[in-house]
């Protein structure tokens, strides 16, 4: 339901994240194994944008348990550092990372909120500034969210933004075919569902969360706004889970709506890059 910002978002929301850290790390949605076996992590069309990391320094803003993080790394990042604001996620990053033979020095977690990003992290400025799917619906201030993170770019650098679409959480959540909820809405969504997106069944204890949706044309205006020029914007067909019944899971593992269906954008990703 929307209704406005309530005062214990902050806190209801970390209490929400850090119950799901370990149902995550035990879930085949992540599959820790395979992922320390070495499967990536990262989306293809992330690793297209983006381009050879190799050398240079990345900061990735609100990680979860760092599996994005670590997977940059893992392709030739000479640094890599993950923040987010909870403590049993950075945790977890951090185990993972000894795991897979990672000094600090070269995989280093932070645990913090995004708004206090500038004075969490080890440097002042980074090469690459990423922010994986699933992130800003989580902030209330897109617009101080642009400023933290410009800050945060190193000049000639940039900043990477994947992130689902704000049209999927206007439309029904049956079958994704009409206008269900208002686009441009500025106030909370509180929810309290049970469970997580890693497994639906799950039992859960703190269930309330509060989020909100940025339509895009928010998003990268502030990106403008901090001083950053955007280089791209690329929307995607596909979503990385069945956002909808309908959805047919594609040998890519992206899912899509049936062929007969209209396409929608269904995620999108943004490329700005500091002079």
């Amino acid at each position: 339901m929307y209704a406005p910002t309530p005062d214990d978002w902050q806190a209801a929301n970390r209490a929400r994240w850090d119950e799901r850290v370990a149902i995550h790390a035990a879930s085949d949605y992540y599959d820790l194994d395979a992922f320390l076996a070495g499967k990536d992590a990262l989306r293809a069309f992330e690793r297209a944008e983006v381009g050879d990391v190799t050398g240079r320094t990345l900061l990735h803003l609100q990680c979860h348990i760092g599996l994005d993080t670590l997977s940059w790394a893992r392709h030739g990042a000479a640094q890599v550092v993950g923040l987010d604001f909870s403590e049993p996620a950075v945790e977890t990053a951090r185990g993972l990372a000894r795991s897979l033979g990672m000094p600090p020095e070269r995989a280093a977690f932070v645990a913090s909120d995004v708004y206090d990003a500038a004075q969490a992290v080890p440097d002042s400025a980074y090469d690459i500034v990423y922010t994986g799917v699933g992130a800003l619906n989580w902030l209330p201030d897109v617009h101080r969210w642009a400023e933290i993170a410009a800050s945060l770019v190193a000049p000639g650098g940039f900043l990477y933004l994947a992130e689902f679409h704000p049209l999927t959480d206007c439309l029904d959540d049956d079958t994704g075919s009409e206008v269900a909820y208002d686009y441009f809405s500025r106030e909370a969504w509180v929810d309290e569902t049970p469970g997580t997106y890693a497994d639906f069944d799950a039992a859960t204890v703190h269930n309330r969360s509060v989020e909100w949706q940025h339509p895009l044309g928010e998003v990268v205006s502030a990106l403008a706004a901090a001083g950053l020029r955007i280089e791209f914007l690329h929307e995607h067909d596909a979503s990385l889970f069945a956002r909808y019944p309908v959805l047919v899971r594609h040998s890519d593992g992206y899912y899509r709506f049936p062929s007969d269906r209209p396409r929608i954008p269904m995620m999108y990703s943004v490329k700005a890059s500091k002079r």
